[in-house]
């Protein structure tokens, strides 16, 4: 029996507190999940685990060598990753994002991901709602937010701008924008997740915090967006989204000359201990490939 397999699975039990649950958790069977534990259990000469009717716990030994176990885990993955050709590397990996961000950026990138990594699956769960990653089975969310969930690893690949845009047949229609406060007096799309609907503005030393009126709110940015090229109102837009309409004269950029706060953007899993090749495989060229994206830096 492979050791490096077999000692991933007893962490991943370690992990779940449940023989059942990491047989569902990495798509094995139950008993195969007891054989790993004990052949590992054999391996060190030591009783790991304590088994009970309702639970799963370390025994004193166990947790006096889990951190020398994941150590080991962790440098025999990067050893065999950097001897492995990126052909090679098999698996699947199930990946949640937001509709905007996987229509517009995530697809192409994953055109040039799937040249170097074509034995690599991929299912994409584009959707704009929080997710529990352990019970739906999610490897990997890619998230816009300056809190991520503490209880996930969070790497930062990205930073997310945005800009206020409105259609030209909207402003004609409308009193000039000039300072942040004229947008108290426009009709606005919001994000349904927002409480109140508060845009932050700022040029040099000058704040400015408006909150503004939504009657129209979405929970998905490609669809405010279209409400702004439709002359709806003003929406508060990612660059990576708008900037294709303002080239093209759909949408006219307003305020250019205040900022919006930036958003970070992150690579969210639950555990860096256990990392699958393919997963670990699509982090670094996600990384590699939005830190060459400028309009992202």
């Amino acid at each position: 029996m492979d050791k490096l397999t077999a000692a991933k699975v007893l962490l991943d039990v370690a992990q779940t507190e449940s023989f059942t649950a990491t047989a569902d958790r990495l798509d094995i069977s139950r008993p195969m999940v007891t054989r790993h534990v004990e052949a590992v259990e054999n391996w060190l000469g030591a009783r790991l685990l304590q088994r009970t009717t309702r639970k799963v716990s370390l025994t004193n030994t166990g947790e006096q060598m889990l951190p020398d176990l994941q150590r080991w885990v962790e440098q025999a993955q990067q050893i065999e990753e950097s001897l492995m050709p990126t052909q090679a590397i098999q698996g699947f990996v199930r990946v949640s994002v937001s509709m905007s961000f996987g229509f517009s950026e995530l697809m192409p990138a994953l055109t040039i991901f799937r040249q170097q990594y074509p034995g690599i699956r991929l299912d994409i769960d584009a959707q704009d709602r929080a997710v529990d990653m352990v019970s739906e089975r999610i490897d990997l969310a890619i998230r816009t937010t300056n809190d991520p969930n503490p209880a996930l690893i969070g790497r930062p690949f990205a930073v997310c701008h945005s800009k206020l845009v409105a259609s030209k047949a909207y402003l004609d229609a409308r009193s000039a924008i000039t300072h942040p406060t004229d947008l108290e007096q426009h009709a606005c799309l919001g994000y349904k997740n927002f409480g109140r609907h508060i845009w932050q503005l700022t040029k040099g030393e000058q704040k400015h915090q408006v909150e503004v009126n939504c009657d129209i709110t979405a929970n998905e940015a490609t669809v405010l967006l279209h409400g702004s090229i439709s002359g709806l109102g003003i929406s508060m837009q990612p660059t990576y989204l708008a900037d294709s309409k303002i080239a093209s004269g759909e949408l006219e950029w307003i305020l250019p000359d205040w900022q919006l706060n930036t958003l970070q953007m992150y690579l969210l899993y639950p555990s860096r201990k256990h990392l699958s090749h393919p997963v670990r495989a699509l982090i670094d060229f996600l990384v590699n490939h939005f830190e060459q994206q400028q309009s992202l830096r």
